[in-house]
């Protein structure tokens, strides 16, 4: 099944706020079950204070309560970067069928931004995870996200 741009353009506006409150790194995500857009989440780990308040985690339990349930089969997450090792480990425990991201975890990390540079390849092999994991779409919008997010005079990297 072919990846839709649709819920992608929408986790990028969600990240796009960030870069006019600050209110966390230039990352969103969007959930979706076949047609049906269930959460559509930034980063907001400034704003609350909180180092689980990323894109894909807000999105999940956005999504896990819209459905009354923790167990998201038939979904698919777009994130605007590959997940990290916490946003992966989430995502393989909701079962969200496919992770479709655009930006690449080296990508950040370029950017300053605290990555474990374990991949959502790696980890999906190593813990026999049947998620399935599309990179590298949309990659110019998402790249112009970290782009503008280099240009604010007041970004936090953490």
């Amino acid at each position: 099944m072919e990846a839709d741009e649709r819920p992608m353009r929408l986790a990028i506006a969600e990240a796009r706020k960030n870069l006019r409150t600050v209110s966390g790194g230039p990352f969103g995500a969007c959930i979706v079950k076949g047609s049906r857009i269930l959460a559509c989440e930034r980063n907001t780990l400034l704003r609350r204070n909180d180092a689980t308040c990323h894109a894909e985690i807000n999105a999940i339990r956005r999504a896990s309560k819209k459905l009354a349930s923790y167990d998201l089969s038939g979904c698919e997450i777009y994130a605007t970067t590959e997940p990290c090792p916490m946003c992966f480990g989430a995502i393989h425990w909701a079962r969200i069928d496919r992770i479709i991201y655009g930006t690449s975890i080296p990508d950040v990390r370029r950017l300053g931004f605290n990555e474990l540079m374990i991949p959502a390849g790696k980890m999906k092999a190593e813990g026999k995870s049947k998620v399935r994991i599309e990179g590298g779409f949309l990659l110019d919008e998402c790249k112009s996200l970290l782009k503008d997010w280099l240009k604010l005079k007041k970004r936090k990297v953490y």
